[in-house]
């Protein structure tokens, strides 16, 4: 099979930036990377470590329209390309439209809303740009339902193809259970993983943290233009000495395996890999009730009223206080995980390259 480009805004911590070094580390004969904006992430230093040919545009705005001249002379080396996020969308298939190019765009929608969708513009260009595209692989139920109902006269074939993890690197048994000692033994660790922008929710959790006991901590992985937002909050609600920031990490088994409970708080959400992460782990996660997340948690996790920080508190508090169930939640947790093994939704995507690239 010819090589198959993949095109993303960027390789910075994200779930569809790690599908992208997920999928290409699966295979790395068979794809090259072309990212808009270099960010010198682990996850660029993994593919470089797996020896990708990895191509970065620059180091400006991926929101640069130069940027469609500069894809034009990469989409004529290949008869497939994948691509991933807004406005990386956008740009190859203006290249394409631009340069003639026969080549075939098979795209991943990772969310079940953006912003674009709230603007009638915006819906007009959707329409057209999604029109070019040869397939539309969607990452939940909910993802493609949203999808459909934004775009409802759309012909491009849509398959939901769920996220995976790759279940031999989250593996309680192979854990350090020694490494880390940022909290008192007896304290109950929660943590959540995720960037500090409007589509997570962290704020909700650290309200949380008001109404539980004080040997209840948290710990906060990821970073972004709101996390002083947040630390200014935590101060404000004097939980400086209940609340650690970790900033960008590349140990998340080890640090999932410290605490007791994986909390994923989103505004919303195509997929929430993370918390597939956490069960894999075996450990209970407690989740936002929001599409495309709470398809994943239902009947394995718990699930809380996106943004109720007492309901959230709640769930956290039965955990803590119920042994017997925080062991029923996270055996629940660990059996769902195995239905997000990396492998079906590999084997997924190499059935769509291999009908478009002959």
């Amino acid at each position: 099979m010819k090589k198959v480009l993949h095109i993303i805004n960027s390789l910075g911590i994200g779930g569809a930036e790690k599908l992208v070094a997920d999928i290409v580390s699966s295979n790395p004969a068979t794809f090259d990377v072309v990212t808009l904006k270099e960010t010198n992430s682990f996850y660029e230093k993994t593919l470089e470590k797996n020896n990708v040919n990895l191509k970065n545009l620059g180091n400006g705005s991926v929101y640069n329209p130069i940027l469609v001249l500069k894809l034009i002379p990469l989409l004529r080396k290949y008869n497939v390309v994948h691509v991933h996020l807004f406005p990386a969308l956008y740009w190859a298939v203006l290249a394409k439209l631009i340069s003639f190019s026969t080549v075939k765009i098979v795209y991943t929608e990772h969310n079940t809303n953006n912003r674009r969708r709230n603007s009638f513009l915006f819906k007009v260009l959707d329409n057209l740009i999604y029109s070019k595209l040869s397939f539309i692989g969607s990452i939940s139920e909910g993802t493609t339902t949203n999808l459909k109902r934004h775009l409802p006269n759309i012909k491009i074939p849509i398959q939901t193809i769920h996220n995976g993890i790759d279940l031999n690197c989250f593996n309680s048994n192979n854990i350090d259970l020694k490494k880390y000692d940022y909290f008192e033994e007896e304290d109950f660790i929660l943590i959540q993983i995720s960037s500090f922008r409007a589509q997570k929710d962290q704020k909700t959790l650290i309200n949380a943290l008001q109404y539980l006991p004080e040997t209840i901590k948290l710990i906060l992985v990821g970073d972004g233009e709101l996390i002083g937002a947040h630390k200014s909050l935590v101060k404000l609600l004097k939980l400086e000495n209940r609340v650690l920031f970790l900033g960008l990490r590349d140990d998340i088994p080890d640090l999932l395996n410290y605490a007791h409970v994986n909390v994923v708080s989103s505004n919303y959400e195509g997929f929430g890999l993370v918390a597939v992460e956490g069960m894999a782990m075996n450990k209970p996660v407690i989740a936002s009730d929001v599409e495309g997340l709470g398809d994943v948690v239902k009947n394995a996790g718990l699930l809380f009223e996106k943004g109720n920080s007492k309901q959230l508190a709640q769930q956290i508090l039965s955990l803590h206080n119920d042994k017997e169930l925080f062991g029923i939640i996270a055996e629940k947790c660990l059996s769902r995980a195995q239905d997000y093994d990396i492998k079906l939704m590999i084997n997924s995507y190499f059935k769509i390259y291999k009908n478009y690239n002959s």
